[in-house]
């Protein structure tokens, strides 16, 4: 049984000018002519037009194909072999760009997602993606790091801004007591700092007290938050961690 050209083209999802040229460079010349001189392919030719889509596919240059199947040692079985190797490794390598782009697109669509006019509008000076490779290498493995990632991911300007404003009241009340005199582990200071670690469960993660009194020693152990803490008013940062640590332990005794 024989085939046109048109039909082979349909079949292997070619075109006619692309059999023709495979034809002229005798890399696939048909096997038959009709009486008017037109191309018939055979079933043979047909295999022969499969293996050379295949190594096209993973990109061998025309003359290269051609050496290939034109070797008098090789065996259709060889050729499948090698096609499979060959597969087998571009699958491997398209898994993992398709993986890379999935960490992409997650990296894109979490976090912290606002121009650079916006944030500013939120944060004033700060920038929270300056400190993100650190976090990322400090955190990133956590559960609260992925938690906080999701819930964040889809926060616009104002919800930040709605978070920021919280976060500053809180502030000043926080600075209200200590202007007063009040002791960081009076009932209004614990107080405070527990509306602060409910804030964090609330917009960011699960914050327990375990939790929250780590934060409160970073506050004073790391130069950058104190400094920054601090800013309300010298010794705010000292003040937050002592009603922090003064509210664990009133729940946690």
């Amino acid at each position: 049984m024989s085939y046109s050209v048109g039909q082979v083209a349909g079949f292997a999802g070619v075109t006619v000018r692309t059999l023709h040229h495979y034809d002229d460079i005798g890399l696939l010349v048909p096997s038959e002519r009709s009486h008017a001189g037109h191309r018939r392919y055979s079933d043979a030719d047909l295999d022969r037009l499969q293996q050379i889509l295949f190594y096209r596919e993973l990109g061998f240059p025309l003359d290269e194909v051609a050496v290939l199947l034109d070797d008098p040692a090789a065996d259709p079985r060889e050729h499948l072999r090698r096609q499979h190797e060959l597969l087998t490794a571009r699958i491997e390598k398209l898994q993992k760009m398709a993986a890379a782009v999935e960490h992409a697109m997650e990296a894109r669509s979490m976090g912290i997602n606002l121009t650079p006019e916006e944030k500013f509008e939120v944060f004033g000076d700060f920038d929270p993606d300056q400190y993100e490779e650190e976090v990322q290498e400090r955190w990133g493995d956590t559960d609260a790091y992925r938690q906080s990632r999701e819930r964040t991911a889809s926060y616009t300007k104002e919800d930040w801004q709605r978070i920021q404003a919280e976060t500053d009241e809180l502030t000043r009340r926080f600075v209200a007591l200590m202007e007063a005199g009040e002791p960081a582990d009076s009932e209004a200071a614990m107080d405070a700092a527990e509306e602060h670690r409910q804030g964090i469960s609330r917009h960011h993660y699960d914050c327990g007290y375990e939790m929250h009194t780590c934060l409160g020693e970073m506050y004073v152990s790391d130069e950058r938050f104190t400094r920054n803490l601090d800013q309300a008013r010298p010794g705010f940062a000292a003040y937050l961690r002592d009603a922090i640590l003064a509210n664990a332990a009133r729940h946690t005794s």
